[in-house]
């Protein structure tokens, strides 16, 4: 039971990392930043990136682990896949603007940059879907979705 609860403990607090640092890219965020500013929001993205494997590896313990819900609770519920899906998706729309904030941050801290606006784009999209994985979540905890 004390491993259920600190899985447990780890997957939100790891949820809130993720929602708290994508949140605090999205507000850092301007047409033109110093390469100082971009290496900031690069830092932040490497906390989401942690927090994201984090919640990678604990969930995929709390599933196939067999801790709390049996494993086919959430083998046999399609809301449970539409939310593993979107996570993957989270994972995929991520990637340009890391490598953006990775490959800019580097230079003069002085130097300004103009941001694409794909990047605005892309995390607004994943703010979105961040909205609905823990309504997907709350329906899942209900059984909906159930097919077994």
């Amino acid at each position: 039971m004390p491993t259920e609860i600190l899985l447990r403990y780890l997957h939100f607090i790891s949820i809130f990392a993720i929602v708290g640092s994508l949140v605090a890219e999205h507000l850092l965020l301007k047409k033109e930043l110093t390469r100082k500013e971009i290496k900031r929001i690069s830092t932040i993205d490497g906390v989401y990136g942690i927090a994201a494997l984090l919640l990678l590896g604990v969930g995929l313990t709390l599933w196939l682990g067999g801790y709390g819900k049996p494993t086919e609770f959430y083998s046999k519920n399609y809301i449970f896949h539409t939310k593993v899906t979107l996570f993957a998706t989270l994972g995929i729309l991520s990637i340009y603007p890391t490598i953006f904030f990775l490959k800019q941050g580097k230079g003069d801290p002085q130097e300004v940059i103009s941001i694409p606006k794909s990047i605005f784009m892309l995390l607004r999209i994943e703010l979105l879907i961040l909205t609905i994985i823990p309504l997907l979540a709350g329906l899942m905890a209900k059984g909906i979705g159930y097919f077994g």
